[in-house]
């Protein structure tokens, strides 16, 4: 299949619901923390999702492992996929929605750094320049808002920073090593495999892996496992083959403001003006990091 150069409508209409999707999660990650450790939580949804992940690669013959070759570049790329989820459902237990995903979708700032250094035909524009200064300018007006009203944890944002990193971290690792001509499928199941043994470990060295399970906390962690791990990650790897990269990337601002809104409105979080502030400075700097000259 050739690579579009443009989205059609049928696929902003997916990329819209993708992020929504994306931004809901957030809340179910947070909900769910109340039910089950979260990095154990995580451990759980990496290990479970194995599965389906399996029984799909086998119906469409999709090789299960690595080439030889790319086993070391798939072993960090699982490691680094389990320190992000480290640090993304840390942060979520510690802090509000709206903070973490406004500094955990700041992965293409970080990513479009690192590219201009290490990738051929990645260098700044002016306009992406631009758009790096306003989109830091908002991490940092949300990092710096330290009101003690809205009870702020620097431990949580620099933990939301960390998983934007290890994100951006993966999607270097890939294209600097063969494991982008690895089937998407076989990509993913090596970071699931790899970071299942490391989260469970970390999160049964916690005091209590298990907190107040109950039903919401189950459903939850189902939704995890199906909707996010295995069809929501399936369903990246195949819009970002079916349409050019810079234009999946430039809807990629739309799931903190989606997060901002669902956290408002399922958790009760406040809409204040700083949040407001950090949350348009990112959305435009990351529209202006994706939009190609």
């Amino acid at each position: 299949m050739m690579t579009r150069t443009s989205i059609d409508k049928n696929g902003a209409a997916i990329l819209v619901g993708f992020s929504l999707l994306l931004a809901f999660n957030q809340v179910v990650i947070k909900v769910t923390n109340s039910g089950i450790q979260p990095v154990f939580q995580a451990g759980l949804r990496s290990a479970l999702a194995i599965f389906p992940l399996i029984l799909w690669m086998w119906w469409k013959q999709i090789p299960i492992l690595p080439q030889a070759r790319n086993f070391w570049p798939s072993l960090l790329v699982g490691a680094l996929f389990a320190g992000e989820f480290v640090c993304l459902y840390s942060a979520l237990d510690l802090t509000t929605v709206g903070r973490v995903s406004i500094l955990f979708y700041s992965m293409p700032i970080w990513l479009a750094i690192a590219a201009h250094f290490l990738l051929p035909g990645e260098t700044l524009s002016g306009r992406r320049a631009l758009g790096l200064v306003l989109a830091i300018a908002g991490v940092a007006w949300a990092v710096f808002d330290r009101d003690p009203a809205r009870t702020p944890s620097i431990a949580g944002d620099f933990l939301a920073l960390g998983a934007a990193m290890g994100w951006g971290a993966i999607a270097l690792t890939v294209r600097l090593s063969r494991l982008s001509r690895e089937a998407p499928e076989t990509q993913l199941l090596a970071q699931l495999v790899i970071s299942a043994p490391i989260l469970l470990l970390v999160g049964l060295g916690s005091d209590a892996p298990l907190r107040d399970v109950n039903t919401v906390s189950i459903i939850g962690l189902i939704f995890q496992v199906l909707a996010i791990a295995f069809f929501g990650f399936l369903l990246w790897f195949k819009l970002v083959a079916k349409y050019s990269a810079s234009g999946v990337a430039s809807f990629s601002f739309l799931s903190p403001v989606f997060s901002v809104i669902l956290g408002a409105l399922l958790l009760g979080e406040t809409l204040h003006f700083e949040i407001m502030t950090a949350l348009g400075l990112v959305a435009i700097g990351l529209v202006f990091i994706n939009k190609k000259a």
